[in-house]
């Protein structure tokens, strides 16, 4: 996986973030979901390297970055401190502006980093979520059911970090294959590197202590934006056959949050760039197109 791609370790305050770079061109931020690595990317990358910088990190808290210390309030693992790294991070590669692609929590990082940091967004795809707070407040019984790690994670510790580490790798598989892709998606490359982080402890913990950051701290932060949308155009996309779709006007709830907005269902389910990365790629060439390379000191 990745090849011709190098390995990365930037110090960023109290944590060291892990990830791959590779290609050229314009800058491209890809940011993965749970319970994965930028590994879930290793489709689409090689193409993306053809025409973009591609930088894939490993967010804090997941995969071989930093498990930062515990907060009272979950702060150390909110989606603000999240994209604060990421900023950090592509401004330690020369990158003050750069487009982004995110999937699951990486997209509510994405999201996050567009509000706080308007300036270094050009464009932003995100892959099958909804906004955070919206989703939360409409909430029903059949996302509940599908989405049960949203309320279960969100538990105080020790609880879901007990029960997970009893068995992480039989959790991942139940989580990651309950969908309508079911074990599909996953090669056994990136099925043995997804399982080898998610044995980490610290990672199980971290990882929770996202959810409970999300239900939380992270509301807070939507709540103090106020009208404030993103100014940066996205691009939603989504599983025709996932929770998304079946719950939510997805686009509808985008256009509550940011002020262009495109994007359609794709026939995959919720994990779309290991389902349907050659349907992803085109409409991430379409909506992205090839921008000027924006370096601190250069062009």
């Amino acid at each position: 996986m990745f090849e011709g791609f190098k390995s990365f370790a930037h110090v960023i305050g109290d944590v060291t973030i892990h990830g791959r770079v590779g290609g050229s061109g314009p800058p491209l931020l890809l940011l993965h979901g749970y319970p994965q690595t930028h590994v879930m990317w290793h489709k689409m990358a090689p193409d993306l390297a053809k025409r973009f910088t591609v930088i894939a990190p490993d967010l804090r808290g997941y995969g071989a970055s930093t498990c930062p210390r515990t907060r009272d309030d979950h702060s150390q693992m909110s989606k603000r401190e999240m994209a604060a790294d990421m900023v950090a991070l592509m401004r330690g590669f020369g990158f003050k502006t750069f487009d982004i692609m995110a999937h699951d929590r990486g997209a509510r990082v994405a999201h996050r980093l567009g509000m706080d940091s308007p300036y270094a967004v050009r464009k932003m795809i995100i892959l099958d979520i909804a906004p955070t707070r919206e989703m939360y407040a409409n909430t029903t019984l059949g996302f509940a059911r599908t989405y049960a790690h949203w309320f279960y994670l969100t538990e105080p510790y020790p609880l879901p970090e007990r029960m997970i580490e009893a068995d992480p790798r039989d959790f991942w598989n139940k989580k990651c294959t309950f969908g309508a892709a079911g074990d599909g998606p996953f090669s056994d490359e990136a099925r043995d590197a997804y399982h080898n982080a998610f044995s980490n402890k610290a990672v199980i913990h971290a990882s929770c202590e996202d959810y409970r950051a999300a239900a939380t701290i992270d509301i807070a932060h939507d709540d103090a934006d106020g009208a404030r949308k993103l100014t940066c155009p996205i691009h939603v996309l989504w599983g025709a056959q996932g929770a998304i779709e079946a719950y939510f006007d997805c686009l509808e709830l985008w256009k509550l949050r940011a002020e262009t907005v495109t994007g359609k269902s794709l026939p995959g389910a919720h994990y779309l760039a290991e389902e349907l990365p050659e349907r992803v790629l085109r409409e991430a060439f379409v909506f992205l197109g090839v921008g000027a390379v924006s370096r601190e000191g250069g062009a």
